[in-house]
Formats: C-alpha cells, structure tokens, sequence
C-alpha cells in the first residue's frame, strides 16, 4: 500500500478501536447514574450493591478508554498536519472542548464520585455521578460537531487559503450533526444495557445467589436497551435526509458496512422491542433465553463501529466534503516505512488495551457483586487490579 492507504488504514484501526470504549461508556454513564439515583432515594443495599458493581466497570472502561484517546490525538498530529494547517482554527475548537471536557472536568467528578465514597454528603455524591454523566455527552458533542464538520463544512470561509469560521451556530445547526448525535447517544446507551443484560443472564444462568441482583440488572438493562435502538433507528434513518447525493449508493464501499449495520439492527430492534421487553418478567426465568442473551452482547459494538465505518468511508475522497482532500490533508515527508511502522505501534498498543479491558471486565463479571473495591472503606477494599488501573 501506499502512503495513504497506510494513514486511511491506520485512522481507520485506531478510531476503530478507540469507539469500542467509547460506546460502553456512553452507555454506561446514565445507568450507573439511574442506579445511584435508586440507591439515594431508597438507602436499599441492594441499589448501593448495582451501583457499585456496575460502576467499578465503568471506572475501568474509563480509565483506560482515555488512554486510547490520547493516541487518537497523537496520530491526527502525526499523520494528518495539511488538515490542521487547512481547517484547525475550526475544527480544533471542538477538539479542544472535548479534550477540556474529558480529561479534566469528566475525570475530575470521576474521582470525586470515587473517592468521595462515605466522605461526601450523599447528595453531593450524587450529584457527582450525574455530572460524569452528563460530562461524556457533552465530550460527545463536540466531538460529534467536529466530525460533522468534515462532513459538512457550515458556518465557515475560505480566506487566504485556509478555512475561518463566521457562524458557531452554524457548526451546532449543522445537519449532518442534528441526527448523528442522538444516534450516537442512542447507540452508547443501547450497547451499555446489552452489556448488562449479558452478564446478568450469565449469573441468571448458573443459578447465581445473588438472584435478585442480576434479575434487576437484567430488566434495567432491558428497558433501556429498548430505549436506545429506538433512539438509535429513528435518528439513523432521519440522518439520511441530510445525506450528500450518492454517498451510500451501491458504488461506494461506504454501502457495505451501512447495509451490515442496518439490516442487523433492524432485527435487533425487533428483538428487543418485541421479544425481550414484552418478556420482560419471566426472562430472568427462562434459562433457555440466557445464552442467547450472551451471545447478543458484543453485537452493539459490532454494528457502532461499522456505522462508524460507513460514515468515514462515506466521505472519502474527502477530508473536508468539497474543501479539502485525504490526500490534501496527509502530512508531508511521510514515508511508507514510517506510517507502517506508527500502525503497527498504534495497533499494538490499542490493541492491548482493548484486550486488557475487556478481560478486566469479563473478570469482574464472573467474580460477581462480592468484595467490591469501589466504594468499600480503605481497610476493606480489596486489592483489584481492576481498579489498581
């Protein structure tokens, strides 16, 4: 392959990757949220016990989803510096927020809501968790106005050879955000439920005796999982009036992981909104459904990362739809070495991390809501590597 290809290639891996934390955490955050909710309002252990359980594995999907993040940064600089040049007084604006949001604020109510665990006043320490909450969408929303940006350049000039913007309200109004934003959101949330309705129809499964816990997980994960792929499928197909002529027609590779993601999640939406909800109150019962249920989880990420997919591939040849292109916007001085060399690194590292992550939380599925670290009293907690991360 050439120098380009390599750097598609390797864009393409990395923020491939990086979504798979992404997507979980999104999804994550409001439920962990709902259930601290639950807890302050009725003091019950039983709602103390879920909110740590599943909140120790959202803190991990965090920590190391933010590592992931940091190379994604690292290889628009690297590889993509003619966007920068062209563009980055507008489309770094966006990235500056989300990097402002994420790293500081988001992980800052993080650790409050962490370490504030019996030292805070319970309202305050709920209050951190909804702002976490409401941090990773507003990191989202920035990053969602700087990619619908480069599918749809509003609000801006192009002066001296560079793009300016003149109308913020422009990038917010932008269609090829209006939609894709929910949609995102809808997906998070849709793949954060899923994941809790796998693992508690795993411990359903092998008659767990901590029935009751996983039969709650299990029916919250099932109403919000509902809620989501509806969120998701009705702003999906909403994009599409928005969608620049001929970007996912039969000619483009675009059109084949678009027509992956919306044939699958049509039937999951069937699935879900007709089967799993109406079912509701017997699933955790039906021990026949629980390996279905299982099998079901990864199947979210699956589909968000080939939505993903169709939307960059989408807009090739273009970086910037009918401003500026890939090949425009590569940095000078690349060689084939050096950009094999940064996939390869890239690839490795994100990689590992993606594997380390979802061992950590397969581990602390299997072990169960037992001698949870998070939130526990310092002389009690015990030494996980989970959350030594």
């Amino acid at each position: 392959m050439d120098v380009l290809e390599l750097a598609r290639t390797q864009f393409a891996v990395t923020g491939s990757l990086h979504f798979l934390f992404v997507v979980l955490t999104l999804g994550l955050a409001p439920l962990v949220a709902i259930m601290h909710t639950r807890w302050a309002i009725s003091g019950r252990p039983l709602h103390e016990g879920m909110t740590r359980f599943w909140g120790q594995i959202y803190v991990v999907n965090y920590a190391l989803g933010i590592v992931t993040g940091l190379v994604m940064e690292f290889q628009f600089g690297l590889s993509w510096a003619g966007l920068s040049h062209y563009a980055g007084d507008v489309f770094g604006a966006p990235l500056a927020m989300e990097t402002l949001l994420a790293f500081f604020l988001e992980s800052t109510f993080l650790g409050l809501w962490i370490f504030g665990w019996g030292r805070l006043p319970r309202l305050l320490h709920l209050a951190c968790i909804w702002l976490v909450a409401l941090t990773a969408y507003a990191s989202a929303f920035f990053i969602m106005i700087a990619n619908s940006f480069l599918q749809n350049p509003a609000g801006t000039v192009e002066r001296g050879g560079r793009l300016e913007l003149v109308d913020w309200g422009a990038l917010v109004a932008n269609k090829a955000f209006v939609f894709s934003f929910p949609h995102v959101v809808g997906a998070g949330l849709f793949t954060g439920a899923m994941v809790m309705v796998g693992a508690s129809a795993y411990h359903l499964r092998r008659r767990t005796p901590d029935a009751e816990f996983f039969t709650r997980s299990l029916r919250t994960g099932v109403v919000m999982a509902a809620v989501g792929i509806m969120i998701t499928v009705a702003f999906g197909y909403a994009q599409f009036a928005g969608v620049q002529e001929d970007k996912f027609s039969a000619k483009t590779w675009a059109a084949v992981p678009l027509g992956f993601m919306i044939e699958f999640g049509q039937l999951l939406a069937l699935v879900v909104l007709f089967v799993m909800l109406p079912m509701i109150g017997v699933l955790h019962r039906w021990r026949w459904t629980h390996p279905l249920l299982i099998i079901m989880t990864p199947v979210p990420f699956v589909l968000a990362v080939l939505g993903w997919l169709a939307r960059e591939v989408g807009r090739q040849p273009w970086m910037i739809w009918g401003k500026l292109t890939v090949a425009d916007a590569l940095s000078p001085g690349l060689t084939p070495g050096m950009v094999t060399a940064s996939l390869i690194g890239f690839t490795a590292v994100l990689g590992l991390l993606a594997i380390v992550d979802y061992a950590l939380i397969a581990r602390m599925v299997r072990r169960g809501p037992r001698d949870l670290a998070l939130g526990a009293p310092a002389a009690d907690a015990p030494r996980s590597p989970a959350l030594s991360l």
